[in-house]
């Protein structure tokens, strides 16, 4: 039987929760296959792969700067240069998947790939709904990281998805969070609720809906309040803060490579989004014991916290009804305790040597590597 090399196809890496699991998943992989290479523009995340992968980005690595899209069509173009020169290969997608898998079909290549996020944030009209299920039936096999998730691909695409969840390395996670914070936003008085959202500034994440919130409670609660990540939203939240006065209260913190040093200093972790696939942010929460407050999105954050046993949920962009909870929060931290137990213990779901077994095999049955 022949030997396949796998191509791992990410053309913008980025630093969020989709990259973590694609550092993971490709350096078990390639510690299991014959010889792994990834195809991707951004060559400054080179040191977060084994050495025994071969990277693989443009000559003048210009692209960096530009969108998605461009991206996209640079690592397409590597992509269809790699198959010519060598058959010999299967691809596992990361992300423009539907791209990848018009290349692969085109030449004879099998092709596995990881949806990352719900379609409810992708395919919103007919004929999106149409072209995607033609295109998503031809790939070998689709993974997706819930069993929401799952549902979702059967119902919109009549596409059976194989479910893996995001493997959840805890020992990590807490070793990182013991890590010293040189700038510590949060005061050391325990009557202040310290509260944390990390995530892209964009429309997906809609930090706003935290913002609002904050702002209908600040003269109710003593609460100092961390927004960490980077995007083309920052620029209108930084303008609400300031027209609102929550300056003194609310703090946005640029992207950080270790973010759970400063988890591990608040007591209330709040997710603001109207779509995901499985937040790691969420497992990161539970995994450092922190109360949880999160939109009911698809897909995985009632999967994750056992709707509402292990934290609490509300109705996506609903400041009022998130201002509400986070009331409750400040007055039951106590009560809520319970919540946080029974989600920390029911995180061996997605223990992380489990879960990469998995992914070795599907990829050894349907990629032959």
């Amino acid at each position: 039987m022949k030997k396949y090399k796998l191509v791992i196809f990410m053309p913008s890496i980025e630093g969020g929760g989709v990259e973590k699991n694609l550092f993971i998943i490709t350096n078990y992989l390639a510690s299991k296959v014959k010889k792994a290479f990834v195809i991707t523009v951004n060559d400054e995340f080179k040191n977060k792969f084994n050495k025994n992968i071969e990277i693989i980005t443009p000559k003048k690595n210009i692209w960096k700067k530009f969108g998605r899209k461009i991206k996209y069509f640079i690592c397409l173009i590597n992509l269809i240069k790699i198959i010519l020169n060598n058959k010999n290969i299967s691809v596992f997608s990361f992300q423009a998947n539907m791209y990848a898998i018009v290349i692969c079909k085109l030449f004879g290549i099998k092709i596995i790939t990881r949806s990352n996020s719900s379609p409810s944030g992708w395919s919103k009209n007919f004929i999106k709904l149409f072209i995607f299920q033609k295109i998503l039936k031809s790939a070998d096999k689709i993974i997706v990281n819930s069993q929401e998730f799952k549902y979702e691909m059967k119902k919109k695409f009549n596409v059976n998805a194989y479910c893996i969840y995001n493997p959840l390395d805890k020992k990590r996670i807490i070793k990182l969070s013991k890590e010293k914070v040189k700038y510590n936003f949060f005061d050391k008085n325990k009557n202040i609720l310290k509260i944390i959202n990390i995530g892209r500034y964009v429309d997906q994440k809609d930090q706003l809906t935290l913002l609002k919130a904050l702002n209908l409670i600040k003269s109710k609660v003593n609460f100092k309040a961390v927004i960490m990540g980077r995007g083309i939203k920052k620029r209108e939240m930084e303008i609400f803060i300031r027209k609102n006065n929550l300056y003194k209260n609310v703090k946005l913190l640029k992207f950080q490579n270790n973010p759970y040093k400063y988890l591990v200093k608040c007591n209330l972790f709040i997710l603001t989004s109207i779509f995901e696939g499985l937040p790691n942010v969420l497992l990161e929460a539970l995994t450092l014991k922190k109360i949880i407050i999160s939109s009911n999105c698809p897909t995985g954050p009632k999967e994750i916290l056992e709707y509402g046993k292990g934290g609490i949920l509300f109705e996506m962009s609903d400041y009022k009804k998130l201002a509400s909870n986070i009331l409750h929060v400040s007055k039951n931290f106590k009560r809520l305790r319970k919540k946080v137990n029974f989600g920390f213990k029911s995180l061996k779901r997605f223990d992380s040597e489990e879960n990469l077994n998995k992914y070795l095999y599907i990829v050894r049955k349907t990629l032959k590597v």
